[in-house]
């Protein structure tokens, strides 16, 4: 591949032109592998073993201006908190905004989704690819869902502990459910997780909230598992390079003679399959995300929540015709149209 300007911008081109029906943001190795197969304009034929390369490649359009700066997803905690835009409608039409939105209140209103259930779930996954392709799932069954941010994350372990410890005391099964790589730690990501748990179980709050205990907490590891990366033919990456760039497969590493490593070598080889091949099968994806979590909500799981938001239409509904405020919000929107001309 050649890496000059004038076929960066033509690589550029040809992303901003599959980006229009990929459907969701990838990071820059996410796009290496939804390019794995194809032959790249000025490029030729993109393979796994030029993942590292079109990463780069990618940055740098970026740098250039050739792609848009945020064209791949970005972890939400390295942006900026507290920004605050000016509001582009003058202050009536704003209000408009509100009024409107008040006779949709029964859409927008949040009710307790687990109320009456017998499990609460949330979901951790490795990268953020999978984030994106999981997100639309998890919104529709309301299922708080984050990227892991590493073992010594405290604050992500708290909150999200916090949330199963409220759960647990309002009588639900709490489960973590995570999708991951495919390597010998990704494999026995639940002992890491219980682990990483257990180790802020006497943590307090400054509000007086004390800590999780997590021993009946269930932690299902859903993915990646080998007869799924088997059965839809994913990429396999020929080496065990950890994030610290040090090879598990090699007798210099501290671990390479520990029993996961060993089992792992004698079972599935000198590889791993990271999570982010998924962009390359993203029905199969979503489909292995709903399977897991139908194992415990069942399949009617959506026809409950349903049931809950329809309860509060009905309420609001009733509201409305009793005291007829409906029709005084829909007076007030008129008044403001008329100002307006229409708006």
């Amino acid at each position: 591949m050649s890496n000059n300007r004038i076929n960066l911008r033509q690589f550029a081109d040809f992303l901003k032109e599959m980006d229009k029906n990929i459907g969701m943001k990838m990071s820059a190795r996410g796009w290496a592998y939804a390019l794995e197969g194809i032959e790249v304009p000025q490029f030729g034929m993109a393979t796994k073993a030029d993942f590292d390369y079109i990463e780069g490649l990618i940055n740098k359009c970026r740098k250039l201006g050739y792609l848009p700066v945020d064209f791949v997803a970005q972890e939400e905690a390295r942006g900026f908190s507290g920004i605050e835009e000016p509001t582009e409608q003058p202050p009536v039409l704003h209000l408009k905004r509100f009024l409107d939105a008040s006779l949709r209140s029964a859409e927008i209103f949040t009710p307790d989704w687990w109320e009456g259930e017998e499990y609460y779930i949330q979901m951790l996954v490795e990268k953020i690819d999978i984030k994106n392709l999981f997100y639309p799932i998890c919104h529709k069954y309301h299922i708080p869902i984050a990227t892991s941010k590493g073992w010594s994350s405290i604050s992500q372990r708290a909150e999200y502990a916090r949330r199963f410890k409220e759960a647990e005391e309002n009588g639900l099964r709490c489960v973590l459910l995570y999708c991951g790589d495919h390597d010998p730690d990704g494999l026995r990501i639940s002992d890491f997780l219980r682990n990483n748990l257990k180790q802020i179980a006497d943590i307090t709050w400054s509000d007086g909230e004390e800590g999780y205990d997590p021993r009946t907490l269930i932690i299902d590891r859903f993915g990646l598992n080998y007869d799924f990366i088997i059965d839809n033919n994913l990429t396999w990456i020929e080496n065990l390079i950890t994030g610290s760039k040090r090879n598990l497969a090699s007798p210099s590493h501290k671990n390479h003679y520990m029993d996961y490593v060993q089992t792992y070598l004698k079972d599935v080889g000198e590889r791993k399959c990271e999570a982010n091949a998924l962009v390359k099968k993203p029905e199969q994806g979503r489909q292995l995300c709903l399977d897991a979590i139908m194992g415990y909500l069942g399949e009617d799981a959506e026809d409950r929540f349903e049931q809950k938001r329809q309860e509060i239409r009905d309420e609001l509904n009733s509201f409305f015709s009793k005291t007829g405020l409906d029709k005084s919000i829909n007076k007030a929107i008129d008044i403001i149209k008329k100002e307006y001309g229409g708006a």
